[in-house]
């Protein structure tokens, strides 16, 4: 069991920069492979990026690639998500999440077990 909690999220103008928080208690992150979702307003729960608990190897969405960057780190039990160059349709609720073990499906929300409240991240013009 883990328990997620997102932060970091506010308003900001087109082209800047904002970094998330994901902070895990219970069971060690370490254990977890980790995730960060978002769902714009009226759409679909989307995929972001992806980290894996051993290599550390990330995948991102196309619509994010170059712009954003997931880390960890397991001492602080904590996951990152840096954001650059953000674009209104950047606007989203962000939400992190967590599991054992996600193999090829990683983009799937459904794989996933544990999830956060998530985080308010809006872009203005």
């Amino acid at each position: 069991q883990v328990q997620l909690v997102e932060s970091g999220g506010e308003s900001v103008q087109a082209g800047g920069s904002l970094g998330l928080s994901c902070a895990a208690s219970g069971d060690i992150l370490g254990a977890f492979d980790m995730a960060w979702f978002r769902q714009p307003p009226g759409k679909e729960r989307e995929f972001v990026a992806v980290i894996r608990k051993n290599t550390h190897e990330t995948y991102y969405a196309d619509s994010v690639k170059g712009r954003f960057t997931i880390a960890r780190d397991n001492a602080k039990n904590t996951v990152y998500l840096q954001m650059n160059s953000l674009k209104p349709e950047d606007t989203a609720k962000y939400y992190c999440a967590a599991d054992l073990w996600i193999g090829s499906y990683f983009a799937e929300r459904t794989e996933y077990d544990y999830w956060g409240q998530g985080t308010q991240v809006t872009v203005s013009k």
